[in-house]
């Protein structure tokens, strides 16, 4: 790892990432929390979705991150919410009898990830 302390590195690294394009997001020194959240979300989506693809190229990369994304934001429950996933904005519906009810799947990523909702 290195560590760019006194800024002599920093001009050479960003003048690469500069020619190919990329935008360079500077993290603030006071904020060391900053990088455990990164490193949790970057987890998940290897965990849950890239550990069990194929990546065949970028086109195909941006696809299977799209649809994680879709769902990390609109189904995946999260329990520093409430078992609510972020776009959520209402709790949920009560559950209907278990006998009586449907249940939906919807497949992720060709059956990656799945998602269940009540066929009401």
């Amino acid at each position: 790892m290195l560590r760019d302390r006194d800024g002599k590195y920093g001009n050479v690294f960003d003048a690469v990432f500069e020619a190919e394009e990329m935008e360079i997001v500077t993290s603030a020194p006071q904020a060391p929390r900053t990088n455990a959240h990164c490193e949790r979300i970057i987890g998940s989506i290897r965990r849950e979705a890239l550990d069990h693809v194929l990546i065949t190229n970028e086109a195909h990369a941006r696809h299977v991150l799209a649809a994680y994304e879709q769902h990390y934001n609109e189904h995946r429950p999260h329990q520093s919410r409430n078992q609510l996933p972020p776009d959520a904005h209402e709790e949920p519906a009560a559950a209907h009898a278990l006998s009586t009810s449907k249940v939906l799947r919807t497949r992720i990523l060709g059956g990656l990830i799945n998602e269940y909702r009540d066929a009401a």
